[in-house]
């Protein structure tokens, strides 16, 4: 276990991803690579990996993929003391499988013990202690939809936030299929509380049927800072008090986009813990996403500090001619112009 104070507390499913080693039918594969992969303990991850000190609250089968779990995540530097064990609900799991070039997932998490998250849950010393603590706390979407009960923890969330005094972060993260046949109110309404959403431009469509910054304002109301991604284009942030900031993403050689999100979450966050201007905070989630672009897993160490500081200082002429790929980074703003 790593001993720290999390600044930062990610509260959400963790899940065993088994990656399918060739793109064969799934049904004729006989080897899959396992890592560990959710969102919320990707941006736990991230973060960590950013120098913030951060923890990861969830619960987590007591079985050998749940003691995996928390031993990668500790490796990667997130305190994870407060998770729960659970004597009788698996792990969740889901399989990634790349076929034809598209890449497709099976999940696996029906009944996980991370789905019999319920508002008690925050009651728990180890999971309330953290709480006090912390300056931030990030969950998802998906935690809202893994279970009726998981989704009243959020409103839970919520209203401890107003008598703790943490920044709420929320990803969207809108997946349809875990919402087939059920009420996005419980969705609605953690947005509505948050003071960081991020949001995604093409699910914005999906889940509200537009990705105005504008009419997502009116949607969401006032509290919150909106930060709208649309892909391989432009972030932009929209303030409550109507100040517009918009940073284009660099250019990326894409091995897989699994996880870039959690990891511009991860990113933008921490920029934000640290107190960067928003221009830099929209930068390092640029970098820390096209860092996980040029990588075939779920996430990946950001570039080393001293990159981190030039890029995110260049001017907009040298961002724009920066490039990220398998083979690192290429920028006019880089001692050499590569790393």
């Amino acid at each position: 276990m790593v001993d720290l104070v999390p600044r930062a507390v990610c509260l959400g499913e963790a899940m065993i991803m088994l990656a399918a080693e060739t793109g064969a039918p799934l049904e004729d594969v006989e080897t899959f690579r396992r890592s560990v992969g959710g969102a919320e303990c990707n941006v736990a991850g991230g973060l960590a990996a950013l120098d913030i000190p951060t923890g990861w609250i969830s619960r987590l089968g007591a079985d050998g993929f749940g003691r995996h779990v928390l031993r990668d995540l500790a490796a990667r530097g997130v305190e994870v003391g407060g998770v729960e064990d659970d004597p009788v609900r698996p792990t969740g799991l889901y399989v990634k499988h790349t076929i034809g070039g598209r890449t497709r997932m099976h999940y696996y998490r029906s009944g996980s013990a991370a789905a019999a998250m319920d508002a008690g849950f925050l009651d728990r010393p180890a999971v309330r202690n953290r709480l006090v603590g912390a300056e931030l706390v990030h969950t998802t979407g998906i935690t809202a939809a893994i279970s009726a009960t998981a989704a009243a923890l959020l409103d839970r969330l919520a209203a401890l936030r107003d008598t703790l005094g943490f920044t709420l972060s929320v990803d969207l993260n809108w997946r349809p299929a875990l919402w087939r046949d059920t009420d996005p109110a419980p969705l609605w309404r953690l947005l509505r509380a948050a003071d960081v959403v991020l949001i995604g431009a093409d699910e914005a469509m999906l889940f509200a049927g537009t990705s105005d910054p504008a009419r997502l304002r009116e949607l969401l109301g006032p509290r919150s800072t909106i930060v709208l991604k649309s892909d391989a284009h432009v972030a932009l942030a929209l303030e409550p008090g109507g100040r517009r900031t918009e940073v284009p993403a660099l250019s990326v050689e894409v091995v897989e986009p699994v996880g870039a999100g959690d990891a511009f979450a991860a990113g933008y966050l921490a920029g934000t813990l640290q107190g960067l201007p928003m221009e830099q905070r929209l930068r390092l989630g640029h970098l820390s996403a096209a860092a996980v672009l040029a990588v075939p897993d779920d996430h990946a160490a950001p570039p080393e500090p001293a990159v981190r500081r030039a890029l995110l200082s260049c001017s907009d002429e040298d961002w724009a001619g920066t490039q990220v790929g398998p083979g690192g980074i290429s920028s006019p703003a880089l001692v050499g112009g590569a790393v």
